[in-house]
């Protein structure tokens, strides 16, 4: 599956988890959530893939008691499936739940992986 992925941890900032293996995801992120604002969760189609925004399954939050969110923009035939947000639920969260579980609650940010 080739994603982006966009999210934030206990004690560091919202960064890129996943890079979708491009140089700079960032223009293709901004393209898929345009128009999507600050809702808490969504479904977005764009030209490049499709844009999923929900927050943590598991309720988790970062230390000044936010929900954190995640992001995931997916990209070419792996965004054809996701009709809906549920969808885009099941065919992404039990990719990267355990990643998740493992660096959330680390000091530092993890990497951005290609992928």
């Amino acid at each position: 599956m080739t994603l982006i992925w966009a999210t934030r941890g206990r004690e560091w900032g919202f960064r890129f988890l996943r890079d979708g293996g491009l140089d700079d995801p960032l223009p293709v992120y901004d393209e898929a959530f345009a128009g999507m604002g600050a809702a808490a969760s969504g479904v977005r189609r764009s030209a490049r893939g499709c844009a999923l925004r929900f927050p943590d399954p598991e309720g988790r939050r970062d230390r000044s008691g936010r929900v954190i969110p995640h992001d995931f923009v997916l990209l070419g035939a792996d965004a054809e499936d996701i009709g809906t947000l549920e969808d885009g639920m099941r065919a992404v969260w039990p990719r990267v739940a355990e990643e998740f579980a493992r660096v959330w609650r680390s000091p530092e940010p993890p990497s951005a992986a290609t992928g």
